[in-house]
């Protein structure tokens, strides 16, 4: 990503660390589907090797991933995010990084989970940032993904009352299929949902479990 992208995802994310802690840490007890989808992930990848939390936050989603046993690691922009994540789950290894430059040998992880991350990941860039997250993956592993359903891209400037300057990129689930497919990815299952009421930003959500081919080329 352009470098003012990047420092306005970071300093952004720093700002709301906390609120977004008190907003989010907690959520998945309320997304039934999610946790039915991520036990799926986990029961696969659990004993396999190391796992990415790809723009993990303050980390929910890495401790749901350990608590079923998966060697997870925590990866985000945000100082101020992996912070607290450190703090929240002092058993988890966190580590910062830009996911559109990954610092990461080949076939390093046997999975990514990317909750809500690649959403900023700007549409014209979407092929290239996979085929990394493609090249770091070992031959047959997964990668499960979740964002937002839309055609529109956001600006957001106000974020659980702080003052930022996010950009947001909506996806169809049909686009980012597309996307997958071209940067070698196989498409395992789609799922989509609407929002849960009073939880979550009131967007329709898609959920794509995605693999690398199971050998290398």
């Amino acid at each position: 990503m352009e470098p003012d992208r990047i420092q306005s995802l970071t300093a952004g994310y720093d700002e709301v660390a906390g609120a977004y802690v008190e907003k989010i840490y907690g959520e998945l007890a309320h997304k039934p589907l999610d946790r039915e989808l991520l036990d799926a992930f986990a029961a696969e990848v659990a004993g396999a090797g190391v796992v990415c939390d790809l723009g993990c936050g303050p980390g929910h989603i890495s401790r749901y991933l350990r608590d079923r046993g998966v060697d997870v690691l925590g990866f985000d922009l945000s100082g101020g995010m992996l912070a607290r994540a450190r703090s929240l789950n002092p058993d988890i290894a966190f580590v910062q990084g830009d996911m559109t430059a990954l610092a990461v040998p080949d076939a390093a992880w046997a999975g990514i989970v990317a909750f809500y991350s690649l959403i900023h990941v700007p549409h014209g860039e979407m092929v290239e940032a996979l085929r990394g997250l493609r090249r770091v993956l070992k031959a047959g592993a997964p990668l499960f993904l979740a964002f937002h359903l839309g055609d529109e891209d956001l600006h957001v400037e106000d974020l659980f009352g702080h003052r930022v300057s996010l950009d947001f990129f909506l996806y169809r689930t049909g686009e980012m299929s597309d996307h997958l497919r071209a940067a070698g990815f196989e498409i395992e299952r789609v799922t989509e949902r609407d929002p849960y009421p009073d939880v979550e930003y009131p967007s329709r959500r898609s959920y794509i479990l995605a693999r690398t081919p199971t050998s290398r080329p």
